[in-house]
């Protein structure tokens, strides 16, 4: 498959660069399959398109306060974006500017002190370092929990890079249901959803059940191959407990809460591991053994989050995008939802 064959136009007006208000006042368009046209909801009606014996399932990742401006010695300001904590306490990151920075040297911010360790040999190319937070005026190792702590005190919730203005409340980055810290991008489908409308959903019959994948920034990283099946694609940390995923096997139908909830899911169904790191690169003709719905954003042109959407429903996607296009809908992160269906089949 071309990747030229995942491109549309996204016109630059059409990035949501704010959340609506509130959560669930998000539009939702709804795939009613090849041979209808979709119809056009809310996300506050999603009770409504859900049956009883629905099993809904949310990735509760959160999303920590990543992003560090720190300075050298001399004063210089370097930033560091933490991207995933290694069992040694050594953290991946991107440190800006890089070259710059030798290592050894220590960046500090009040407080907080980072270490700055070598080059990491990433599949990815994006020039990724090892550094480790320290604290105290011994600057000893911060550990798990005075990590989190000096991350809540110095860092800055990391936004896409195609939201340029700034977030007033950093919460509204962040699901209802964010329990498990570790994500450097939020699980933005989770975004649309409220207590509210999870308890009308529960009131339906439809039940609920959580799992947890850490969102890394290669959700944001574009198809660079001229072939989509030539893409390296990023790994990302995942867990489902064993009661979750009984549940989930036994559920009549499995509605996902975002693409992140998918990957999980077939993840495991593919390996039978509850635990690990994923690749899994759904696209072409790829199987889905668990996830009949899936509730998404509107994704980036040329992106392996669009080749899963094709993968789940078919070119047809391209009609939903045109369709949500032409009505005004909100794209990307804190854009509008659609509410995709693979029992309505897939189309060319």
């Amino acid at each position: 498959m071309r990747t030229d064959d995942l491109d549309y136009d996204l016109p630059e007006g059409a990035i949501a660069q704010a959340p609506v208000e509130p959560r669930d006042a998000a539009r939702l368009l709804v795939d009613c399959g090849p041979a209808e046209a979709p119809e056009h909801r809310f996300v506050r009606d999603l009770p409504e398109l859900l049956c009883p014996g629905d099993l809904l399932v949310v990735n509760d990742s959160r999303v920590i306060p990543a992003r560090l401006r720190l300075h050298k010695a001399t004063g210089a300001a370097v930033e560091v974006l933490l991207l995933e904590r290694g069992a040694d306490g050594w953290w991946q990151a991107l440190v800006r500017p890089g070259r710059r920075v030798r290592s050894g040297a220590v960046l500090t911010h009040g407080d907080l002190a980072v270490e700055v360790g070598d080059d990491v040999g990433d599949d990815l190319g994006d020039g990724r370092r090892r550094v480790r937070l320290l604290v105290g005026d011994a600057r000893l190792p911060a550990g798990p929990d005075g990590e989190l702590a000096a991350l809540a005190a110095h860092g800055e919730v990391p936004l896409p890079p195609y939201i340029h203005t700034a977030l007033r409340e950093p919460e509204r980055y962040q699901t209802v249901f964010a329990d498990r810290p570790g994500s450097v991008a939020a699980p933005t489908a989770g975004l649309h959803l409220t207590e509210g409308v999870l308890a009308r959903c529960a009131e339906r019959g439809a039940d609920l059940a959580r799992v947890e994948l850490v969102v890394g920034l290669g959700t944001f990283r574009p198809i660079a191959a001229d072939r989509v099946e030539d893409h390296v694609m990023h790994a990302e940390r995942y867990r489902v407990d064993a009661g979750t995923w009984a549940r989930i096997q036994a559920a009549p139908r499995v509605v996902a809460v975002g693409t992140t909830v998918v990957r999980t899911l077939e993840s495991v169904a593919a390996t039978g591991e509850l635990e690990g790191r994923t690749a899994l690169y759904l696209h072409g003709d790829a199987p889905f053994a668990v996830v009949d719905r899936l509730l998404t954003n509107f994704h980036v042109p040329r992106s392996s989050l669009l080749a899963l959407v094709d993968a789940f429903v078919g070119a047809r996607w391209r009609r939903l995008y045109e369709t949500a296009l032409a009505d005004g809908y909100r794209f990307l992160s804190f854009g509008d939802a659609m509410l995709l269906d693979r029992s309505r089949g897939r189309s060319g």
